[in-house]
């Protein structure tokens, strides 16, 4: 069982980049591995960006910046487009990223991210421009997503946004269950249904 899902508040990770593609988010040469090693995809998030050819730190990437932290990555349009590797939300959750907001998902990369408990946050163009806005005025900057309330809020603004979240996954993210979880905790109700299934 995950960690449960309910009302998150935290500063932002802002990267202002449109159409970050999956080998971006994790090059495909950590594509070998097959097990689902958190730190070790975590450790290699935007890898490419992260780190100099030469294996050193880039310090102008923001993950790399001492000024940025929190659980929620906020990106430009069109976060996860590119192969549907799964393995591009195992690093997302791996870093410790909970929540990502973007105005578009590739929709395969965001049932990944929901399928590993990471929440992807759809919002309008206008929302996100001055989410990143407040975020470079102030580093500090909170949110709160209230995912029973399927709301975000830019605290520096005081803005809120409604998302949409399909209601399994929203069930099962605010429960820490996974698919597995789930069919597990309805075993009586499925075993009931089989035997009055027999019946006929």
């Amino acid at each position: 069982m995950k960690q449960k899902f309910n009302i998150i508040e935290s500063t932002c990770v802002p990267l202002p980049l449109e159409n970050v593609d999956t080998d971006q988010i994790i090059p495909a040469r950590f594509l070998k591995a097959t097990t689902k090693e958190e730190s070790f995809f975590g450790e290699n998030l935007f890898r490419d960006w992260r780190y100099k050819p030469d294996g050193s730190l880039n310090k102008d990437f923001v993950l790399n910046d001492p000024t940025y932290s929190g659980c929620i990555l906020v990106a430009g349009k069109n976060f996860g487009s590119g192969s549907s590797r799964e393995h591009a939300a195992w690093a997302i959750a791996g870093y410790g990223f909970r929540v990502v907001v973007s105005s578009f998902f590739a929709d395969i990369h965001k049932n990944n991210e929901l399928n590993n408990f990471v929440l992807p946050v759809v919002v309008s163009e206008g929302f996100l421009a001055e989410l990143f806005d407040s975020i470079k005025k102030d580093p500090q900057t909170k949110v709160v997503v209230d995912l029973p309330q399927q709301t975000i809020t830019n605290i520096a603004t005081g803005k809120s946004e409604h998302f949409d979240i399909n209601g399994y996954k929203k069930h099962c993210l605010m429960n820490g269950l996974d698919d597995i979880d789930y069919l597990l905790a309805n075993k009586s109700k499925t075993e009931t249904y089989e035997s009055k299934a027999d019946k006929y």
